[in-house]
């Protein structure tokens, strides 16, 4: 029913006078690099310059959702119905979620040596985080204002208002 190949009885001998692909060294089984310094050092320069471009990839992540994140509200329309109220939950939480999970959302991208403190690794990139955070939680605001779910009119607070007596009462 089912055939097996036996690899070894294939003639490899026309490919073994192929030079090996650019960049490729055959006694290693590695890349050569462009670099002229030496291996470790240039790989670890290189990871450490890739680490920290990921953490600012990660950081301005909530910005770059941001436009994505409007045209959901856009379209979700501007009366209190489930869906418009689930978009603008979701928006007004994960920024929450997101300062909450700071540390270990960043924990993949700090240096081997840690600092004492996780807060002074990679602080520059952490208050962009945060500030991108607080951009996505002003555009939810600003959504629940359009909704007409915060108390922005002096309508809102009439409970809390007081009022004298009347003139026309006399209190003896």
């Amino acid at each position: 029913m089912f055939t097996s190949l036996e690899y070894s009885t294939i003639d490899n001998s026309k490919w073994r006078n192929l030079p090996p692909p650019l960049g490729f060294s055959a006694s290693s089984g590695t890349s050569k690099g462009p670099s002229k310094m030496s291996g470790s050092t240039a790989d670890s320069a290189s990871y450490v310059k890739l680490k920290e471009s990921r953490a600012w990839e990660f950081a301005i992540a909530p910005a770059k959702s941001l436009p994505m994140q409007a045209f959901m509200l856009y379209m979700s329309g501007g009366g209190v119905q489930i869906f418009s109220m689930g978009i603008v939950f979701m928006l007004l939480m994960t920024p929450f979620k997101n300062i909450a999970a700071i540390n270990s959302g960043f924990a993949p991208f700090e240096p081997a040596t840690p600092p004492t403190k996780s807060f002074s690794a990679l602080p520059l990139q952490k208050v962009v985080y945060v500030l991108c955070n607080i951009l996505t939680l002003a555009v939810g605001l600003w959504k629940c204002r359009g909704m007409g779910l915060l108390p922005t009119g002096t309508g809102d607070w009439l409970a809390f208002e007081s009022r004298g007596f009347a003139p026309e009462i006399t209190l003896m």
